[in-house]
């Protein structure tokens, strides 16, 4: 378990440290950002995020319950309604505000418009760290099968990468909400500080029920899809039509699959 935790503890750790570089750009603009600079980068990210929740949590989840003598879609089914299910939920009680918008979504309150923004990315960030540590604790369930380790690693890599523009996405709309440079990045790097505490959280579950392990992977299948659809993927279009935000997400999609694919 120790080594377990040691792995995902790496892997989540690499992923915020890539949170932290990419909120590190607001102290390289000057002037406002670019809206096709966003659009690319979100379109990315929702690109990475899809493939992950196919080729790293859903097909594993059906191999899973194929391997323990179930129905492979059931519990992969289950799983991934009930991941949407609890950003829902997440979307309903917890007050955020997406860059672009007016108005906050969630219950009302009198938080500032920069935390409301902050809460927002960090939504974005639970289901990625979940992820990652479900991927090592698969690994570490199957005696540290070397391909699955690899499968792990690729996908930190993907999530990592991704991790960079979204720093950047929420650093950087801070600094033009008029928060001096050195907040907002200091608040663009903590939203992605819930990876390691979700990927930690979720070994730990793992690890004391296993045969949960099919319904775990497709929940946080399902919490990412969420995300994409009901976030990123819009944001990457800001309302209107746009050629940059889905040449991103077809990009994002071929990076986290030859990942997955090539190192798996």
């Amino acid at each position: 378990m120790l080594e377990t935790l040691s792995w995902a503890a790496g892997g989540t750790g690499f992923t915020f440290l890539m949170t932290t570089l990419g909120a590190a750009v607001v102290f390289l603009f000057r002037g406002r950002s670019s809206v096709l600079m966003q659009k690319l980068f979100l379109g990315f990210a929702a690109g990475v995020m899809i493939a992950a929740s196919v080729w790293s949590l859903l097909i594993p989840s059906i191999e899973e319950a194929e391997a323990a003598g179930w129905i492979g879609w059931i519990p992969a089914a289950g799983g991934f309604l009930l991941g949407g299910a609890f950003l829902l939920l997440l979307d309903m009680i917890l007050p955020h505000l997406h860059p672009d918008a007016e108005a906050p979504e969630g219950p009302r309150t009198k938080l500032k418009r920069t935390t409301l923004l902050v809460f927002a990315v960090t939504l974005h960030n639970i289901p990625e760290g979940m992820a990652v540590g479900l991927s090592f604790a698969l690994a570490a369930q199957h005696d540290g099968d070397p391909a699955l380790y690899a499968a792990a690693m690729a996908l930190a890599v993907g999530i990592g990468i991704q991790n960079f523009p979204e720093g950047a996405a929420i650093s950087i709309p801070l600094r033009e909400e008029g928060m001096p440079r050195w907040k907002a990045f200091l608040c663009g790097s903590l939203s992605g500080i819930v990876e390691p505490i979700f990927g930690l959280l979720t070994v730990l579950a793992a690890g004391a029920i296993e045969s949960v392990m099919p319904w775990l992977l497709a929940f946080a299948a399902g919490a990412m899809i969420y995300v994409v659809v009901e976030e990123l993927i819009p944001e990457a279009h800001l309302g209107e039509h746009s050629n940059l935000g889905t040449l991103g997400v077809m990009g994002g999609f071929l990076v986290m699959m030859i990942l997955d694919v090539a190192l798996g």
